[in-house]
């Protein structure tokens, strides 16, 4: 029997990338606000905004073995230019929305579930402008760590920290040759990442190969978090 994934935020991006990776192999729940790319024949897609709204959860099985959480946000601005609204913002979609979402079905959790987070390498690694989402992201990261440390052995919760990806989401800073090539310089593989390199650590995570791993903070990230070879 197909277990059950709960992928919050698929549409587009990393989720999207995700879902083409699991479909065949699971039963998949998917929530977001637009269908956008996806292909409703090979998954159950519930309509809801994580801002604004509470999951019905009888729209899900009675069961579910994964749960990835997808949204985030890239507000990148000196602190003294950062809006105290913004910093709510950040907090509320890459933090609280995400707690609530958890908390609303957690009961279905089945015991040897993996729970899968995003966070950003500029969490361990101190970034100039990039004090709002660091401090949601490192919020979602101190949370998953007690989570999984509470919650085990029955379930495992997993935090993957990319660098910055080629998506949506981050298609203003990679916008023109020169500023996609100064991002992928940055990095020691000199290359940007792709959200299938993301999306191929999730599954990873949420499948049996991954048993024996929980409570970590996983960076893929091209190198940039741990290899100075500047």
């Amino acid at each position: 029997m197909k277990k059950n994934i709960l992928v919050i935020g698929g549409s587009q991006g990393i989720g999207f990338s995700l879902i083409n990776l699991l479909k065949n192999d699971y039963n998949l729940f998917v929530v977001s606000r637009t269908v956008q790319q996806l292909s409703t024949d090979d998954i159950t897609h519930i309509q809801f905004d994580v801002l604004n709204e509470d999951l019905e959860t009888e729209l899900l099985p009675e069961s579910l073995d994964g749960f990835v959480y997808c949204p985030g946000s890239i507000n990148l601005k000196p602190f003294k230019m950062m809006s105290l609204d913004t910093i709510e913002k950040d907090m509320q979609i890459n933090f609280f929305a995400m707690v609530r979402l958890l908390k609303g079905v957690f009961s279905k959790l089945s015991n040897g579930s993996s729970l899968v987070f995003f966070s950003t390498v500029a969490v361990v690694s101190g970034m100039p402008y990039h004090t709002s989402v660091a401090a949601a992201k490192g919020a979602l990261e101190g949370f998953v760590k007690s989570f999984a440390a509470e919650h085990a052995p029955k379930i495992r919760a997993n935090v993957i920290a990319p660098s910055l990806v080629d998506t949506p989401l981050s298609s203003r800073l990679l916008s023109s040759d020169k500023k996609r090539a100064q991002v992928a310089e940055r990095h020691p593989l000199k290359k940007i990442g792709s959200p299938n390199d993301i999306a191929a650590m999730a599954k990873f995570l949420l499948g049996e190969e991954s048993k024996w791993i929980t409570g970590q903070v996983i960076g893929v990230d091209g190198g940039l978090s741990t290899l100075n070879i500047n």
